[in-house]
């Protein structure tokens, strides 16, 4: 059985920093690691993801301030979030993708962002 389990979410003033992890556990070959969030009334986005190679993708409005890693040891990723701003505020989740086109995903972690 697969899990996915995130920490790190919470309330920070805009320009704040916070860092999100995610551990995974169970039977299953890890492709790549992604982080989404969903803001309220709006469709959940990817923010950001890394391959098992290492190559990483952001999207633009979080580029230069979000940097994904992994542990590939670990099974964690982490998303550093530095210069946060109130449009950063949603329920961050973490994405896990397999070799066998399967998704799994945590329950989320709300960051909320005050000006």
């Amino acid at each position: 059985q697969v899990q996915v389990v995130e920490s790190g979410g919470g309330l920070v003033q805009a320009g704040g920093s916070l860092r999100l992890s995610c551990t995974a556990s169970g039977s299953m070959l890890i492709a790549a690691r992604a982080w989404y969030r969903q803001a309220p009334g709006k469709q959940r986005e990817l923010v950001a993801r890394v391959s098992i190679g290492g190559s990483t993708e952001y999207v633009e409005s979080v580029k230069g301030r979000f940097t994904i890693s992994r542990d590939n040891a670990k099974n964690t990723v982490t998303l550093q979030m530095n210069n946060l701003k109130p449009e950063d505020t949603a329920v961050y989740y973490c994405n896990v993708e397999t070799f066998s086109r399967m998704d799994y995903w945590g329950k989320g972690t709300l960051v909320t962002v005050s000006s």
